[in-house]
């Protein structure tokens, strides 16, 4: 292998001028080419051992390890891992109810091996850092909860079932997620694969819980707990190969009150000291924990903040398969107490059958010898691991072949050799942390020239069929040893890859790099879609399915699909007794051999942030043009023609020129003009960006669809995507079909009032006004001190926008002097209970609280039923409330002064009514109305009564505008 020239750069070769294609380089074809040269030489013969085929390492799930990962620390810790078996699982329901804590102590303190399962990826939350919602926020929330996860050192699964939104117990949401057995299903499905010693449910399965979700999650873990080794539950996952898998204990939490620091002695059975700190981390578990909850900022959580010093966290013992546990007070110590998670005790597992792997006890005492005398070594240096982990990975290497031929009954052979090989896995890392062995595999600049890093928009971080590209792989050995190239193999699907270097390099000098080059086409029929980096599961309709759809089950229940490209570099380290250099090349003579390790890495992208700070991002695979209809719902009023224009914009990802027609695809007899539309682009990156003219055939109330389909090449494009991500997280694409969803709306609205909008945490309310016919001008709440704010009749704060505009709360007297100068003031709900009702935002007392109607159907009484509301420009009925999604309102009101008045009364089944989610008071000359309904969710989804209703609040006190 040899650094690729730029005068000689692969893309612009012929075949001949490639060369050898080398997917994986063997020591028997060393043998060959040695055995010739030495035949001409006249030399002594050359005698090569072949090494065993290691096992495929774990792929490195980030791009940037953390410096706790990386180097002594990351070698410390690997040797932690190394001395149990410990395997652990907590189930929760959301992104952030996780006990970070916990997880960070089990894993990086004590070794376990923990994955975390999260019911399902927050899309239904609220988004405190923007407007996405949806499905898209569940993107970014799994990239946020993955960010976290780096710091808790856990693994991550999810299950099928999506978050609907808030839920107040657990039937509603059983009823959501069409009863058990789906996210049930998902949830033994993990503990078949991934066999937890020890299952943790955060939460408790009562009313204690709050949220309807929480207490789901609880209830399913119980239930999974035995499901999980029934074969008769879920046999379809028998059939593919899983086998049933029994749990040696379940544990409960939230026993004391969520985050609760003393906790009743009958409440619990353990108690773990979360606030402990570890050397290597510089900090406490909890402490290093919240560093990851904090990337979880669309929860709001980015400013939280752990102190110093003993921090608890309770769990209760609520079944088991072992023997009583717990002392004469019913505690325990530990969440492992009564199984023992030691190397040897793995033998044990085997029961009456060990005796079919004759020395397995032994061999595995001897592991754990090797890794504790690895421990030790390394407190001096950690190159002086290797020797120890040499011989421990040699032993493994032993053991598991002899288990793999052994006569041992299938389950128990299934169990140990999972358990040997993620041993073998862990002491490769190990030996890469302890060499200093890194690799890397990069995207080569396509024009070959310049060595600078470039912006995200002029680097090729995603590919396309038909497209072609080079990637440089960079192996360093870092340690005081020669190292034995064994192989290097590019992971892609057959035929995409070929190596183009002529010359092979085995011997990897002390310290030194050694590269290879990789030249991947990816075929046009790639346009398939198989090979697409996205989701593997959606939703039609987000609005109302509470249940995804899975595209890929090759994926299911992990966060994403993997990247696309791996390089793996397979190689050993050698004592020999000659080197031999020919035609470039060292290559070795005689001497022994260590066992096989390997090292992995994904594909990746360098650029430039806005900073100019280096970044990298996994290659990704997208289709050759994105498609999108923007936006992607549109609300049509009755009033007028019903003529729209309809903007489409396309996006290339090719590198060259290309061309295509775009058409839309519309309801029948409604009327499009153009009817086609070439467009054609010059370069990669390329955004053209037209529009069509649709006219309905009528303007009655109801709902339809338009679909944007562009042909280039015989292939039709019909969705778009976008790259989700921070500077603080990995990336993935989001994909979203290339429809507008129309919705024709009877809605009247005022002539010529003129509105202001500020925007709070953001949401798409000021689009839907705009769609309607609306006059409206954002004002900046930077811009809220000197804005001449007579100019606007009604003035609107957009959702949280006191918990986010800082400003805002400065100038909150100029809003109530605008109020009291005749105008019309529109606040929407607000997170931040206590500050809100500190700031005394409102023009008389009332009182901020986190009263909520979650469920969408809830009935709704108008109160009031002559107020003016009701009444200009449009009538508001009881049907109005029809066909709202996902919630009817949150954070009501439950205090406010006499001169307030309610207009509206909804409640969730059981509970007494809600007067406070709807407040109109008259306030000098001007009107004041608070509004805790969600608006927010309705407006973009084209809800006809809402946006009626929400049009009467902008027109309150201006009654006689008239209408349009």
């Amino acid at each position: 292998m040899v650094p690729v020239r730029e005068k000689n750069h692969p893309l612009s070769m012929t075949d001949d001028d490639r060369g050898l294609w080398n997917k994986r380089v063997r020591p028997r074809s060393i043998r060959l080419l040695l055995s010739l040269v030495l035949i001409l030489l006249v030399t002594v013969a050359a005698f090569w051992q072949t090494s065993p085929t290691p096992v495929s390492p774990t792929r490195p799930r980030y791009v940037n390890p953390l410096p706790q990962d990386s180097g002594a620390p990351g070698l410390q810790e690997m040797l932690v891992r190394l001395r149990t078996t410990a395997r652990l699982m907590q189930t929760v329901a959301h992104p952030d109810d996780e006990d970070g804590g916990m997880l960070t102590l089990e894993s990086r303190g004590k070794g376990a091996t923990v994955v975390l399962l999260t019911l399902n990826r927050g899309e239904g939350g609220q988004n405190k850092v923007g407007s996405n919602l949806f499905d898209v926020l569940g993107v970014l929330r799994t990239l946020e909860l993955l960010g976290a996860d780096r710091y808790y050192g856990v693994e991550q699964r999810f299950t099928r079932v999506a978050d609907f939104g808030f839920s107040k117990n657990a039937d509603e949401t059983f009823q959501k997620w069409q009863g058990h057995d789906i996210a049930l299903g998902d949830m033994v499905r993990v503990i078949r694969t991934f066999r937890p010693d020890v299952l943790v449910a955060r939460f408790s399965g009562t009313d204690r819980d709050g949220h309807g979700h929480h207490q789901a999650s609880s209830i399913l873990t119980r239930e999974a707990f035995r499901a999980a080794a029934d074969p008769n539950r879920f046999p379809e996952q028998i059939s593919e190969g899983l086998l049933p898998w029994r749990a040696k204990k379940l544990y409960i939490g939230n026993v004391c009150g969520f985050g609760a620091q003393t906790c009743p002695a009958e409440n619990y059975t353990v108690r773990l000291n979360t606030g402990e700190p570890n050397p290597r981390l510089g900090m406490s578990y909890a402490q290093f924990a919240v560093e990851g909850l904090r990337h979880q900022l669309s929860q709001g959580v980015g400013a939280f903040s752990v102190d110093a010093g003993p921090r608890y966290t309770y769990y209760k013992l609520v079944d088991s398969v072992l023997p009583a546990t717990t002392d004469k007070d019913g505690h325990e110590q530990d969440l492992f107490d009564g199984i023992d998670t030691s190397l040897p005790a793995l033998a044990s597992r085997l029961g009456t059958e060990e005796s079919k792997v004759p020395g397995l006890r032994s061999e595995l005492t001897e592991i754990a010898n090797q890794v504790q005398n690895a421990a030790q070594r390394s407190e001096k240096a950690s190159s002086d691991a290797v020797g120890p982990l040499l011989v421990a990975l040699q032993n493994l290497d032993s053991i598991t072949s002899h288990v793999n031929s052994s006569q041992i009954t299938v389950p128990l052979k299934q169990d140990l050799v999972q358990r040997l090989r993620e041993k073998q896995q862990q002491v490769q890392k190990a030996l890469n942390l302890a060499m200093g062995i890194s690799l890397e595999a990069t995207i080569a600049a396509q024009n070959g020239g310049g060595t600078g890093l470039r912006n995200a928009e002029d680097t090729l971080t995603a590919v396309s069929p038909g497209q072609k590209f080079l990637v440089r792989v960079k192996f360093h050995n870092g340690s005081k040893y020669k190292l034995v190239m064994d192989g290097v193999t590019f992971d892609a699907p057959q035929g995409w890859a070929k190596q183009i270097d002529k010359e092979v390099v085995l011997a990897v000098a002390p310290g030194a790099d050694q590269y290879a080059n990789f030249v991947v086409q990816i075929p046009a029929d790639a346009a398939n879609g198989r090979f697409y980096t996205r989701p593997y599961w959606h939703r039609t309709d987000p609005e109302t399915e509470s249940i995804n759809t899975i595209d890929d089950e090759r994926y299911v229940t992990l966060p994403f699909p993997p990247p696309p490209f791996h390089v793996t570099v397979q190689y050993h380290s050698h004592q020999s007794a000659h080197d031999l250099t020919i035609f470039g090349g060292t290559h070795e003579l005689g001497g022994s051999d260590g066992p096989a390790t390997a090292i992995s890495t994904a594909v990746v992208t360098p650029f430039a942030d806005d900073k100019g700070e280096e970044r990298k991002q996994p290659l990704a695979i997208v289709p050759a043009f994105s498609v999108m209809l923007e936006p992607g719902q549109q609300v049509i009023p009755t009033e007028g023609d019903g003529a729209k224009r309809v903007k489409v914009g396309v996006s290339s990802n090719l590198s060259g020129s290309a061309k295509g027609l775009l058409h839309l695809e519309v309801p029948s007899g409604w009327a499009v003009e153009p009817d086609k539309l070439s467009t054609e682009f010059h370069k990669r990156g390329e955004k053209q960006e037209v529009e069509f003219k649709i006219s309905p055939t009528s303007l009655k109330e109801g709902r339809a669809t338009i679909r944007a389909v562009f042909e280039s090449g015989g292939v039709n494009y019909s969705e778009g995507y976008s790259l989700v991500t921070r500077e603080d997280l990995d990336s993935f694409y989001y994909y979203q079909p290339a429809v507008q969803r129309l919705s024709i709306v009877d809605v009247k609205v005022p002539k010529d009032l003129t509105v202001g909008y500020i925007m709070g945490a953001g949401d798409d309310i000021p689009t839907v006004l705009e769609q309607i016919g609306m006059k409206l001008t954002m004002i900046p709440a930077d811009k809220l001190a000197s804005e001449d704010l007579s100019q606007y009749q009604t003035i609107v704060l957009g959702i949280r926008a006191y918990d986010t505009q800082k400003d805002l709360a400065a100038n909150n007297k100029r809003l109530l002097e605008f109020v009291s100068n005749g105008g019309t003031l529109l606040a929407q709900y607000n997170t931040s209970v206590a500050d809100f009702n500190k700031g005394g935002f409102t023009p008389y007392p009332a009182q901020l609280s986190r009263a909520r109607v979650s469920v969408e159907e809830a009935p709704v009484e108008i109160l009031a039923p002559d107020d003016g509301i009701f009444h200009f420009p449009n009538q508001i009925t009881p049907h109005d409330f029809d066909g709202w999604v996902q919630e009817r309102g949150l954070y009501f009101m439950d205090q406010w002064d006499g001169n307030f008045k309610p207009l509206l009364a909804s409640n969730d089944p059981g509970e007494s009514p809600q007067k406070g989610g709807l407040l109109r008071t008259q306030y000098g000359k001007g009107t004041y109305i608070y509004t805790g309904y969600a608006f927010f969710r309705q407006l973009p989804a084209g809800v006809p009564g809402a946006i009626r209703l929400y049009v009467n609040l902008l027109s309150a006190g201006h009654e006689k505008q008239g209408v349009q």
